[in-house]
């Protein structure tokens, strides 16, 4: 009977564990920013809300040869320096960006705006510290890279400004997509 037993349950279980491995969002997904990380952040449902929204952003941007998040504030950032990068580049999104831009949302784009608006919220508030390093690593290099950003942010006019940040969201995805674990 033990053997007709595991005979069933071992197929059983490995079809379970097959499953289970397809299934978007039942896996174990987290940012990991050096010594900061986010747990249970669905990376493709940013990108999937952000490509809804992308068509009408970029036909707004007249900026085009204007950069925020240019090579000197993404490029060959450090661990150390990636968790204080994208706290305050969220931050930023979300107080400045986000906040702002909502009410030049058009009805058919809303619900992505909210989707992403909402996950920029999710993993702020769990970016937590990991065990080794229970402080926020805060580096002058990592601060003189988000104040180019929002040098060249306030450079523009507050509407081209917002145009220019939202429409930069894939690349900040992109950047944040380097730091992203299943």
């Amino acid at each position: 009977m033990s053997s007709w037993l595991q005979m069933v349950t071992l197929p059983c279980l490995s079809l379970i564990l097959f499953v289970w491995s397809q299934v978007p969002g039942l896996q174990s997904q987290e940012f990991q920013f050096g010594p900061c990380r986010a747990e249970g952040v669905n990376l493709h449902q940013l990108r999937e809300a952000f490509w809804t929204i992308q068509e009408t952003v970029v036909t707004q941007d007249n900026n085009t040869s204007v950069r925020l998040l240019c090579q000197e504030v993404l490029q060959n950032v450090s661990d150390a320096e990636s968790c204080y990068l994208i706290h305050a580049l969220l931050k930023f999104y979300l107080n400045t960006v986000f906040k702002n831009y909502h009410k030049r949302a058009e009805f058919k784009t809303l619900k992505s705006f909210s989707t992403l608006a909402n996950n920029f919220i999710v993993i702020m508030s769990k970016l937590q510290p990991s065990q080794e390093n229970e402080m926020f690593s805060v580096s002058e290099s990592a601060h003189k890279r988000f104040l180019l950003f929002h040098r060249a942010f306030k450079r523009l006019d507050i509407e081209a400004a917002l145009t220019k940040a939202f429409g930069e969201v894939d690349i900040l995805l992109t950047w944040m997509e380097k730091f992203y674990k299943i």
